[in-house]
């Protein structure tokens, strides 16, 4: 092949702030990491882009377990080496302070999961999976479907369970619930007897978790002592129950707060190809939400003059409108000059309960649907 025919490969970052356990299913790695092989595959080869795309990995240990600082360290290294954007931080308590860092000295664009609307910056775009604003406003649509005029709150002590806790008080006003007890919990698994004993003595008819996840570890063996099973809801916290046993074990029960439809036709047909190119069917969210992230960063790739950071940033707000295969049918994508938040659409998000074979589970509700 001529000097003239050839080009290095668009470098794309991929931030993981959490490092996975050792003797963690392979497969889990994959479902994060094949989407993006397989559309920036398919781009290449169908002519959208005219160059490889080369995914450049860094897995830390930030927040709740780790530190801010190791995120931020790795975003700068992934900067050093020429990446033009990059997927994550994630966890909304280093999203926040790495948001600072992006703006003030990296200046390339983060794409990010986070449902932190303070994250959101000139650099900072969100494909919130999940939303600490949008949550417990559909919390109170589940509770008031489901006749419950009162709740009892578990709030993990951190950024997140904070910022949840505070926007389901607002929800819970403007829909007439009242909050008969509150009580904090830790963010990682802690013995959670008295919190759930301070709800269960307030009589509350149903429970509400505000935070990341793994506070929730241990509700359900604490519920169980006082043979006490109320309706319970979490939030996007929720996804994580794919992570091991331990975690769908814990959310077992519970309703929580997802991105899988299975009617989504964008999503199936995506699904489609990723069988056929991996021999299996991932069907839960992460596969369908990086399928979506993957293909803006393509539209956005096709379209970025320079392709140099500022002009990935700015393609990336040209991006409007792109049907998305996470979501309810329907869900579009569209960022803009001061759009950050990537999906279009109340049925963003919807709600799913765990099936007791510890593999699937099933749609509950679709948000925006009276």
């Amino acid at each position: 092949m001529s000097y003239e025919s050839t080009a290095e490969p668009i470098k794309i970052g991929y931030l993981m702030d959490f490092r996975l356990p050792e003797g963690f299913p392979r497969t889990y790695f994959e479902d994060l990491t094949q989407p993006f092989d397989l559309v920036f595959g398919q781009a290449t080869e169908q002519g959208l882009l005219d160059r490889p795309v080369e995914i450049v990995y860094r897995e830390v240990e930030g927040l709740p377990k780790g530190s801010v600082k190791a995120v931020i360290d790795a975003y700068g290294e992934l900067c050093d080496e020429g990446c033009l954007a990059i997927f994550g931080p994630h966890i909304t308590d280093n999203c926040v302070p790495t948001s600072e860092a992006i703006e003030e000295r990296f200046k390339v664009p983060c794409i990010s999961v986070t449902g932190s609307d303070d994250a959101l910056g000139e650099w900072f775009f969100a494909f919130p999976q999940g939303s600490l604003t949008d949550e417990p406003i559909f919390w109170t649509d589940l509770l008031a479907k489901g006749g419950h005029a009162e709740v009892g709150v578990l709030k993990e002590q951190s950024l997140v369970g904070e910022t949840y806790l505070k926007n389901f008080r607002d929800a819970c006003r403007r829909k007439g619930i009242r909050i008969v007890a509150e009580a904090t919990i830790a963010q990682t698994a802690q013995d959670v007897s008295a919190a759930v004993r301070a709800l269960y003595e307030a009589k509350a008819p149903a429970i509400v978790h505000c935070g990341f996840g793994f506070g929730i570890v241990f509700i359900n063996p604490a519920l169980q002592e006082l043979n006490w099973d109320p309706p319970r809801f979490t939030s996007t916290a929720f996804q994580n129950a794919w992570i091991n046993p331990v975690m769908w074990n814990a959310f077992l029960g519970w309703t929580g707060i997802d991105q899988y439809d299975e009617g989504n036709p964008v999503g199936q047909a995506f699904l489609d190809d990723y069988q056929r190119a991996y021999g299996r069917r991932t069907e839960w969210c992460v596969s369908v939400v990086n399928r979506d992230v993957a293909m803006t960063l393509v539209r956005a790739l096709g379209d970025a003059h320079p392709l140099s950071p500022r002009g990935v940033k700015e393609a990336l707000e040209r991006v409007k409108m792109m049907p998305a295969a996470s979501g309810a049918p329907g869900t579009r994508v569209s960022f803009g000059n001061w759009t950050r938040r990537a999906w279009m659409g109340a049925g963003y998000l919807v709600a799913r309960r765990l099936d007791a074979d510890g593999v699937n589970s099933h749609l509950v509700d679709r948000f925006g649907e009276e």
